[in-house]
């Protein structure tokens, strides 16, 4: 696990210094070494920048960037590949004489072999990027899930990559502009979709993508090598209920294990849900040692599932550890967010991850995590209600639609509320914009119930909210009718190249922050590929995430986890009531906002309305604060 970073300048005004500048600001993705070449052709400069975390081989033979025996290749790469061993003894018979005992090398050897295919071949997370001296171009690949990021611009006869903004803050070429519609895809979602970042002309690659960069022509093309919609949309399966379950377990096993391959300590997130028990009940009764586990508690009850996740750990008879956050730990690092998450990303579960990192890192330099379960088993609660919803609006004829929609909207709210109250016996929290997302699909495709349900802001919102702002760019979501298969495969074949990223971003900025690996075995493409092809009937055949949780039953007795989804989240509302509410007013003050240019101060004012007088849900105003605070991070102190 590392940091990367680079540039190919046409104009040849950049040199080694702005290469190890751009390199040296992701210090804390790679503590333990660094690396730079540079290259001064008579058409252009190019510079390869690599700091290290070691992790495989820790010896200086695992320095980056790393030449091939002819000089002809140079590869900087971060990331794991967790099946490398299993070339060696291949390549061995090429005539390889290996240097190192690195996945680095192996990786490099493999592109010289197979060209681009080698792609296939590999199992683990990364971002590569090789330069071909001969041939002139520099090739990227980023994993399947998306697992490690990569960032990258091009105008005006510059190139530049990174493995996060913070580099190209360092290049004064590059105009940080905000992209006022990308800024209306964050406050939809939360975060920023790929391809697109907060800046205009930067991108991120997007997953299983691949971007050659041609230095003769200065031109790139950009590529998927790999899509799970692909693996949704062939022939399901028939195999039965039990026949599946084998399989996957047998699956995680492999998966799990790959994801131990390390030459420094190893733990495991433990939460007390069925994902991260899962990794931490099928490693350990596997193992003769006992495995770390770490989980992170809260000093307010109602958000603290450390008691479970300690319960497991100990039927699981594990090395556990725990920390207990307190809510000043949390809002002193609620400015900092800032600085760690160099695009705006309003996941608040960014906090307790960065803690449990922290923590974890004391002992350990490599954890597993338990994310993208839900995504694949389908655990998230949405993908239910959802489905009821997608199935009535897909039944309902259009004109009968409208006159509903005219009916509820002639309703008074809170009066609706009430009786809903009285009815049901439970508050239904936000239930204003819950109910306005109703309305929404009931005037839309069935297709789209997905997208809007998925979503914070609504477009016709964002509009009236942020100036100059002018259309609403395509993301995956609006790829739904794309996918084959009923509402379940169509939303978590979506979720998995949407939500799951913004979970991985979010982990991966957390975990780097203070230079621990995070490794997602769930996300090994041998589980995607598997579970896609899945009918939804046979893998929720028990409800959600049925197939996973009866694998874990066989190690982990059903009391210890059958208990209410609980998310990682802490208080943010008690906050922005709390000790936030004096940034709030500070960032939404009309001089300031007018200043800003960005937003609309009237909007901004019913904002708060809406959180501090009518009660509503303070999650869109928690959006607006993080970015309030990331620009006055990036766009004020930075300048």
């Amino acid at each position: 696990m590392c940091g990367l970073a680079g540039f190919c300048d046409f104009n040849k005004k950049h040199g080694m210094d702005n290469l190890i500048s751009i390199t040296d600001v992701l210090r804390h993705r790679g503590p333990n070494d660094s690396g730079y070449e540079f290259f001064e052709n008579e058409n252009f400069n190019l510079g390869l920048g690599h700091r290290r975390l070691s992790i495989q081989d820790l010896s200086k033979h695992g320095h980056q960037p790393m030449f091939d025996k002819t000089g002809q290749y140079i590869i900087i790469y971060n990331g794991e590949i967790y099946n490398f061993k299993e070339f060696y003894d291949e390549l061995l018979g090429d005539g390889v004489k290996f240097n190192s005992n690195s996945d680095t090398e192996v990786i490099l050897y493999l592109y010289i072999k197979y060209g681009d295919d080698f792609i296939k071949k590999l199992i683990g997370m990364f971002s590569i990027v090789i330069y071909d001296v001969k041939d002139q171009k520099v090739k990227v690949f980023i994993d399947r899930a998306g697992v490690k990021p990569f960032y990258y611009y091009f105008k005006n006869g510059l190139f530049a990559f990174a493995s996060e903004l913070k580099s190209f803050f360092c290049i004064k070429e590059i105009d940080k502009k905000i992209d006022p519609n990308t800024l209306g895809l964050y406050f939809q979602y939360s975060y920023i979709p790929a391809p697109y970042s907060i800046f205009e002309n930067i991108y991120k690659l997007p997953a299983g993508n691949k971007l050659e960069f041609d230095l003769k022509s200065m031109s790139y093309t950009q590529k998927q090598y790999w899509s799970v919609e692909e693996y949704y949309n062939k022939k399901k399966s028939n195999k039965d209920y039990e026949s599946v379950k084998k399989e996957v377990s047998e699956l995680l096993l492999s998966a799990f294990k790959y994801r131990l391959v390390s030459d420094v300590p190893v733990g495991i997130f433990l939460s007390g849900g069925y994902d991260s028990s899962a990794v931490a009940a099928i490693l350990q009764s596997n193992s003769s040692a006992k495995l770390k586990t770490f989980s992170i508690g809260f000093d307010n009850k109602n958000f603290d599932e450390a008691p479970y996740a300690k319960d497991i750990a100990n039927f699981l008879n594990t090395e556990h550890y725990e920390y207990y956050v307190t809510q000043k730990d949390c809002l002193e690092l609620v400015d900092q967010l800032c600085v760690i998450n160099d695009e705006p990303m309003g996941d608040v579960s960014s906090i307790p991850t960065y803690f449990v990192s922290k923590f974890a890192k004391e002992h350990v330099s490599v954890v597993l995590s338990g994310d993208g379960g839900d995504e694949i088993f389908g655990g998230y609660p949405k993908y239910f209600i959802g489905n009821k919803v997608y199935r009535l609006s897909s039944k309902v004829p259009s004109f009968i639609k409208k006159i509903v929609k005219s009916f509820l909207l002639l309703l008074d709210l809170k009066i609706l509320e009430k009786i809903l109250l009285k009815l049901t016996g439970q508050k239904i929290t936000n239930f204003s914009g819950k109910f306005r997302k109703f309305i929404n699909i009931l005037d839309t495709k069935a297709e789209s119930v997905f997208k809007i349900s998925s979503q914070y802001f609504l477009k016709e919102d964002v509009s009236k909210f942020i100036k100059n702002y002018s259309s609403e760019y395509k993301t995956t979501y609006d790829k739904f009718g794309c996918v084959s298969g009923d509402y379940f495969d169509k939303s978590m074949c979506i979720d998995f190249q949407t939500y799951m990223y913004q979970i991985l971003m979010k982990v991966d900025r957390a975990s780097m922050a203070v230079s621990l690996e995070s490794r997602e075995p769930f996300l090994d493409q041998r589980i995607i590929e598997y579970l896609a092809q899945i009918p939804s009937s046979v893998k929720l055949k028990n409800g959600p995430k049925g197939i996973l949780k009866d694998i874990v039953y066989d190690y982990i007795p059903k009391n210890l986890l059958d208990r209410p989804k609980q998310g990682f989240v802490p208080p943010f509302e008690d906050w922005l009531n709390g000790d936030l509410k004096n940034f709030v007013d500070d960032y939404s003050n009309k001089d300031f906002i007018e200043d800003q240019g960005i937003f609309c101060h009237s909007e901004v004012v019913k904002l708060k309305k809406e959180f501090y007088e009518e009660k509503k849900s303070g999650y869109k105003l928690w959006l607006f604060l993080i970015f309030q605070l990331w620009y006055k991070q990036w766009m004020i102190n930075e300048r």
